[in-house]
């Protein structure tokens, strides 16, 4: 068989969270590097935790010795050259766990998995390696809108943290496949199955199916010659 990798990215209140949900409630196998960072990568007592804590120091701690996000976030997202300190000490480390977790669907016998990337059009090393890219989609105006209310930002603080990322319309460019996330729930929804069906249907996972038929036709054809060879004996 052959598992192919799908890399899903969006950007900050684009919604990607809720088409992950959707995909996980088809039975998909995702990989979210945002969970991996956050119960492992960055947790006390791994290599990326001490790294994080020496650069930049112990007021972005807990008092339970854990890395308080939101004053690591703030530090980032006003500072270029811290972000990518950060993404320096954390995305060889996600990345190795990645692949162990790629490594166990492809065991378990997954044809493709979806990698939730949130970078994944700005670094571009990952690119590479996915059969396709999907982008969650929501015009500026709402976008801005979603993460004022969700974070209670103002409007000058929401907009600094939308320019540290590369531009939706930009990264739209890039994608294979598009989600627009800007209206209503139930048309997100919708646009995630046929999605689903596009990837189940690709050609990669087609030959697939056609490489697992074969071997049993070909088991089943064996059977028949040795009951015909009994038969005439």
């Amino acid at each position: 068989s052959r598992m192919f990798l799908v890399g899903l990215s969006g950007g900050i209140a684009s919604g990607k969270s809720s088409v992950v949900a959707v995909l996980r409630e088809l039975g998909c196998a995702v990989i979210d590097a945002d969970v991996i960072a956050r119960e492992a990568v960055v947790q006390p007592h791994f290599k990326a935790y001490q790294q994080i804590v020496d650069s930049f120091g112990t007021q972005i701690l807990l008092e339970n010795g854990e890395i308080n996000r939101e004053a690591l976030g703030n530090i980032i997202f006003s500072q270029p050259q811290k972000r990518q300190l950060l993404n320096s000490i954390t995305h060889p480390e996600i990345q190795k766990e990645m692949l162990k977790q790629i490594l166990k669907y492809f065991v378990l016998g997954y044809r493709y998995v979806i990698l939730d990337i949130p970078l994944l059009f700005e670094t571009k090393r990952l690119t590479k390696f996915m059969k396709y890219t999907v982008l969650v989609y929501c015009d500026p105006p709402t976008q801005l809108a979603r993460l004022m209310r969700r974070d209670g930002l103002g409007r000058a603080a929401a907009e600094a943290r939308l320019a540290a990322q590369l531009p939706l319309e930009e990264k739209r460019r890039l994608a294979t496949f598009v989600i627009d996330n800007s209206g209503e729930r139930e048309g997100t929804r919708r646009q995630v199955l046929l999605l689903h069906a596009r990837l189940e249907d690709s050609l990669h996972f087609l030959w697939a199916r056609l490489a697992a038929a074969g071997a049993v036709l070909t088991a089943l054809g064996g059977l028949g010659y040795l009951l015909l060879r009994r038969l005439a004996s």
